[in-house]
């Protein structure tokens, strides 16, 4: 009799395990997603970066350019290095409006790093509940 009331209590606890288990595992899976949306979000931030800084960049910038070469024609310069030195300072500005959208967009940022350190408590967790 007091094998079969055992038996009834390592099986109820092993239940009782099993639902925590599956309970942790539904938080661990709802933590990702939160996360993961947080990130989608982020990317969705920088997409809008990119896309503003070609938009707006455009029109400001030709007009910058011409007047930078217009400046440096009145000054003295021959208009073909005039526009050489415009192409710079445009690739310049180019490059720095893509370096700050990659930035943005690096792995580092994007991974959920939440809820991989979540798991791996509920692992210990886990390990420490089948001792």
């Amino acid at each position: 009799m007091n094998t079969q009331s055992d038996l009834r209590t390592i099986s109820a606890l092993l239940g009782d395990a099993l639902s925590q288990f599956a309970k942790l595992f539904q938080n661990e899976v709802d933590l990702a997603k939160a996360e993961l949306g947080e990130k989608v979000q982020h990317v969705g931030w920088a997409v809008g970066f990119f896309t503003a800084g070609a938009i707006l960049i455009i029109p400001a910038l030709v007009m910058a350019l011409f007047a930078l070469s217009a400046a440096l024609i009145a000054g003295g310069w021959s208009q073909p290095i005039s526009y050489l030195v415009s192409a710079v300072v445009a690739a310049i500005l180019a490059g720095a409006l893509f370096a700050v959208g990659m930035n943005r967009l690096d792995a580092r940022n994007l991974a959920p790093r939440e809820t991989m350190r979540q798991l791996e408590k509920d692992k210990d967790t886990v390990k420490e509940m089948v001792r």
